[in-house]
């Protein structure tokens, strides 16, 4: 043996070494688990929407139950299983299109100021069939992790770090960079003992490195994971040396050693020694830019019959570098020792020396290693109390904002929205912005628990009940924003008192009830109280009589005609979504950007007093027809809430300005997208995708209203996209509600627009649901062909369907399809496309599907298109591939 062993560690945790020691499942002879309580443990497959327990390591595996992101398989080409125990769990995954940073959010059984292993594997097997994995970041927290670059597309990534959790929950983030959609196939934490993988700082996190099982044979093929290591570490085998190797035929007991890491028999009963010389040296290449810590594990186990000592000089780097880090060890016979060596910044790792003193009797050994690097912590963690009270309004009213996942203040560039901090350690949350968030019930307890608030914005909600008093006891709160909601009931004295002496600027305007103050208790209430409330009564039949003789005479003036009693409830109901003509000047900055035109008038994007974007849609016609159709968008918005139908945040009805307020989108409409003025046209995929959002919100419409509401006027530029291409469908002003679902409704009126108007109504002027499906029909047939559903001149009109119809017979279905595709789509999911879409489009209503039919059918279609994907993929890499790799960084 060389007296130098050379070793480079780097090598050691590649691909290579893990093809060999992952290549077969193996019998696990020194588990001693049988008194492990594994219930603390969290093991998230990730894809997979129900949980389970694997039948090979009888871990419990829960459902991956987050709300953002899409579910996916890898190619079967690459169905890892030459990965022992986790094989399964490798073969799906979640990935994160939308959205700057998507968070898991732990909730250890164990709790806080303990350490854990948080582990996270990630296998790209080109699921997305594009042969070229992303590169994203990893935050541990508010920290940055590392950054997740796999080469190729068999490549697994395994990442893992020891963390000390301050708080109850952990969060890992995946954060997109903009170099391809991040993803995650399993996520781990395991519990551990805060005596051991120790360091200099308790709340440091450490970034594994290398993890190495230095006496195992390569050619053993052994890879120790759970079941063998009780904290499922995973022990990698060096594969570039020979000869030098020690091991002990006797049995080792674990539960009759002292061994606070807990390592694994295999570990244990081998090692390498120096044979020829009296010294082991690996080097190493870890750059002088980070703090690590080694930490070196010895278990003398080589049998003999003496009592000869061994005793060993630990050197990092050199006994000749002002940097070196030196150790004195003396080793006992069959008792397991682990030594800590911490690196500074600045000086690196580059050499590991583990010599025989001189008066030690045998040579120098080592079992096991393990190397770590410091991970920086730049960012602070928001205050333990505003986060939980924060996460406690996030569940009690539902807000699905995207980006409040991870901590709510940092990182500083992905601080929630709404969501103002202090700056320094511990970050506070002082300001919280809640405007037209679709907040429902009472003002909940948790807000009072923000105590470094300064400004709260709840405006524009359907807030009920009374407000509280709780608010006034937030000491630095200097501007409260209640208006436009439902409350009722009288202002808190203490808040009152606030307000006047100017120390908080109070707003809650436009609520159901007008605020009353709290008068002095007494006997006298006897007699007031009965008095109030009969002038009360009176008073507002007063109101409601005369103001319902000024709606009809200003309506009539108008010619405008609706019924008195329609005003009345419409007025009453909409009371928190009213806005006034100069608010309206104020959002659209007089009106300053136009983003839309039609026959309804101008679309005009605005800011609200929040800072939420908004579209703000402005009659232009004074007629009766154009404030119908006013009212009847209102009316209908106001109650129809689903994730694709656009929402109405407020009107306004002031004299001849009539303007309805939604949320805004940003990338358009439908028609815009497929115009072939476009250079940016829409894949296939997100076709599909689009067309399942329209026939979701649709159905919700025919199926999920009570009475059902038809649109009548269903087109592309009704249905508008927001930034991660959700298709939300706008524009009621001609829809109609039914009393059932077999209601029609006769009418001389075009409701319609040509090209997607229902030839039915030509014939006897009815419109019903049927009428809905026929223009979504046409829609599909746009989606697919990127044509308009009319085109031409008035003179030579071109209609889609008899195009559509003629190429049908050629059988061609690149003749049919949108030729920007290039074909790059499966021809079996087009064919189903162009059927669902031909379903909708009989002459005769009847013989056409209802809308919950066309659900599922697109439902279906989309699977396919996503299941032929991975066929082909996996053909291809079949042809392509030779050999396999897995890497662990």
């Amino acid at each position: 043996m060389e007296r130098e062993l050379q070793w480079i560690l780097v090598s050691a945790i590649c691909a290579s070494s893990l093809i060999n020691i992952l290549a077969q499942n193996t019998e696990w002879p020194h588990s001693n688990l049988a008194s492990i309580d594994y219930s603390g443990v969290i093991s998230i497959d990730c894809g997979v929407n129900e949980g389970y327990t694997d039948k090979k390591t009888n871990l419990q595996y829960q459902a991956d139950d987050i709300k953002f992101g899409e579910i996916y398989y890898t190619s079967s080409i690459y169905n890892f299983d030459h990965v022992s125990q986790i094989q399964k769990q490798l073969n799906t995954l979640r990935s994160f299109p939308y959205g700057k940073r998507n968070c898991y959010t732990l909730t250890p059984k164990q709790g806080k100021n303990k350490k854990y292993i948080i582990r996270a594997y990630f296998a790209y097997g080109n699921y997305d069939n594009k042969q070229k994995p992303p590169v994203f970041d990893l935050h541990l927290g508010v920290n940055f992790f590392k950054t997740i670059n796999s080469t190729e597309a068999d490549i697994v990534i395994r990442v893992e770090a020891i963390h000390f959790a301050s708080t109850e929950t952990i969060d890992l983030c995946l954060v997109n960079i903009d170099q391809g959609v991040p993803f995650i196939s399993l996520l781990e934490l395991w519990p551990l003992d805060n005596s051991i993988y120790e360091s200099s700082f308790t709340l440091l996190t450490l970034d594994l490195l290398t993890r190495v099982n230095l006496g195992a044979s390569e050619d053993n093929n052994s890879f120790i994971r759970y079941t063998d290591d009780i904290y499922g570490r995973s022990w990698e085998v060096p594969n570039n040396y020979n000869g030098n190797l020690m091991n002990t035929s006797s049995a080792i007991d674990l539960d009759k050693l002292v061994d606070p890491y807990k390592l694994p028999a295999e570990v244990l009963s081998s090692a390498v020694k120096a044979l020829n010389s009296n010294s082991l040296e690996f080097t190493l290449n870890y750059v002088m830019d980070s703090e690590y810590y080694v930490y070196l594990h010895f278990f003398d186990c080589e049998d003999r019959t003496n009592k000869q000592k061994r005793r060993l000089n630990i050197v990092i780097n050199g006994f000749d570098d002002d940097n070196n880090v030196t150790q004195f060890l003396t080793l006992s016979y069959w008792k397991p020792q682990s030594i800590i060596l911490p690196i500074k910044q600045g000086v690196g790792i580059w050499k590991i020396l583990i010599e025989a003193n001189s008066d030690s009797e045998l040579p120098a050994m080592l079992n096991a290693l393990e190397i770590y690097r410091v991970v920086p912590q730049l960012d602070s963690a928001t205050q333990q109390e505003d986060v939980d009270a924060i996460w406690h309004i996030k569940d009690f009213y539902m807000i699905s904002k995207m980006n409040w996942q991870g901590d709510p203040c940092g990182p500083k560039n992905f601080t929630w929205e709404g969501v103002n901090c202090s700056s320094g350690d511990n970050p506070r949350i002082i300001s919280l912005n809640l405007c037209s968030s679709n907040l429902s019930g009472e003002i909940d307890a948790s807000f009072s628990n923000l105590t470094c608030l300064e400004t709260l914005d709840l405006s524009n909600n359907e807030l009920t009940g009374e407000v509280p008093e709780f608010l006034a006891k937030l000491s630095q709160l200097k501007l409260l924003n209640l208006s436009r909601n439902m409350f009722t009931g009288s202002i808190p004295e203490s808040l009152k008192a606030k307000s006047s002496n100017n120390s908080l600027q109070l707003s809650f305007n436009g609520n159901l009830r007008p605020y009353q103050t709290e008068s002095g208790k007494g006997n006298h209430q006897k007699f007031i109280i009965p008095l109030v409330a009969s002038l009360t009564a009176f008073v507002a039949v007063v109101l409601i009589i005369s103001t319902t003789i000024m709606v009809i005479w200003r309506l009539r003036k108008k010619g405008k005609v609706i019924s008195s009693i329609s005003v009345k409830d419409e007025l009453l109901k909409s009371t928190n979504k009213v806005f006034s003509y100069s608010e309206i000047l104020i959002i659209t900055n007089n009106f300053t950007t136009m983003i839309g035109k039609g026959g309804f008038g101008k679309v005009y994007q605005g800011t609200l007093e929040c800072g939420k974007r908004v579209a703000v849609k402005i009659l232009s016609s004074p007629s009766a027809q154009g404030y119908r159709e006013f009212q009847s968008e209102a009316k209908v918005l106001m109650h129809v809430h689903h994730r694709n139908v656009v929402s109405l945040l407020g009107y306004c009805d002031e004299g001849d300005t009539n303007a309805l307020i939604y949320e805004y989108l940003a990338e358009g409409n439908l028609q815009q997208k497929l115009s072939d003025k476009n250079p940016n046209f829409l894949d296939w995929t997100t076709r599909l995708k689009i067309a399942m959002d329209a026939v979701n919100g649709l159905d919700y419409l025919h199926n999920g209203c009570k009475p059902p509401v038809i649109h009548r006027d269903l087109k592309t530029s009704n249905i508008l996209l927001d930034e991660n291409m959700h298709a939300k469908i706008l524009d009621f002003g001609v829809s109609r509600t039914f009393a059932n679902d077999t209601d029609t409704y006769v009418t001389t009126f075009p409701a319609g627009t040509p090209g997607y108007l229902d030839p039915e109504f030509y014939c006897s002027g009815t419109l019903n649901k049927k009428s809905d499906v026929y223009s979504f029909g046409i829609i599909l047939l746009e989606l697919i062909t990127g044509q308009p559903a009319l085109r031409g001149t008035p003179e030579n009109l071109s209609y889609i369907l008899p195009w559509v119809n003629n190429k049908l017979r050629t059988g061609n279905i690149q003749e049919i399809v949108d030729p920007r595709l290039h074909g790059k789509y499966n021809a079996a999911s087009a064919w189903k496309f162009i059927g669902i879409a031909m379903s909708c489009l009989p002459q005769v209503p009847i013989h056409r599907p209802d809308i919950g039919h066309i659900a599922l059918e697109l439902k279906e279609c989309l699977s396919l298109e996503l299941s032929l994907e991975r066929t082909v993929s996996d053909v291809r890499d079949s042809l392509a591939m030779s050999s396999r790799q897995i890497e662990f960084h």
